[in-house]
């Protein structure tokens, strides 16, 4: 007995797809959204790494008043970013021992330091068997001001009675403690430096004087 084959127009010559069109579909869109997720996965990543790394980090920071200061910075307790930071900029942080940088980028109100604008540095720094304060600019380099000095430090300045000071920041001469800055500069940040200060062993932080900064005219 011979089998019989019925002839379909439709269908002869024709030949099944593997996966149905609707499923291929959601194929293609499911491999669209993993591209698109790892792809915004790894640009924030890399932002923030970034951001992390030029800004400086927020890990550990010891703030007074207007000045702040990251003591594990120069030690191996330092966080990964920190490393990072001095690794690319190739600045080298004090050592635990050495002593500790202060940051100041506002005045005591709040308001971001300008090189356009002159300040008044007033008060006591924390107890330290030196100190020293130069500007920099927003990348924390050194300002180039066109002086012979390029900061202060406490053995050459002028004290108060009561061992306070006062010394201003500006582009041209002052009289008494003046501080060289630069109208030019990119940014203006002020960085205090205590050199064999107790502060680098956690003790004495509470009621530390620290100097309030003052912003004057401004061109």
């Amino acid at each position: 007995m011979t089998a019989s084959h019925v002839v379909n127009p439709e269908t002869d010559g024709q030949f099944p797809d593997k996966v149905p069109a609707i499923l291929s579909d959601r194929r293609g869109s499911l491999w669209l959204t993993v591209f698109l997720v790892v792809l915004i996965g790894a640009v924030s990543g890399f932002t923030t790494a970034y951001l992390a790394v030029e800004r400086g980090p927020g890990f550990d920071h010891l703030r007074l008043g207007v000045w702040e200061a990251r003591p594990s910075e120069g030690t191996r307790e330092a966080d990964p970013y920190s490393a990072a930071t001095h690794a690319r900029t190739g600045r080298v942080p004090l050592a635990g021992g050495e002593g500790l940088l202060f940051l100041a980028d506002t005045d005591s109100l709040g308001r971001s330091l300008s090189p356009a604008c002159d300040y008044t540095i007033s008060g006591q720094a924390a107890p330290a068997r030196m100190w020293t304060l130069v500007p920099l600019d927003a990348g924390l380099r050194l300002v180039e001001t066109g002086d012979a000095r390029q900061g202060l430090s406490s053995r050459q300045i002028l004290r108060r009675p009561d061992g306070s000071f006062v010394a201003t920041a500006a582009a041209r001469a002052r009289p008494g403690n003046w501080l060289p800055t630069s109208r030019d500069a990119n940014g203006l940040v002020l960085a205090l430096r205590l050199y064999d200060t107790p502060l680098t062993t956690g003790t004495g932080v509470a009621n530390v004087p620290m100097p309030e900064i003052t912003r004057e005219q401004c061109r």
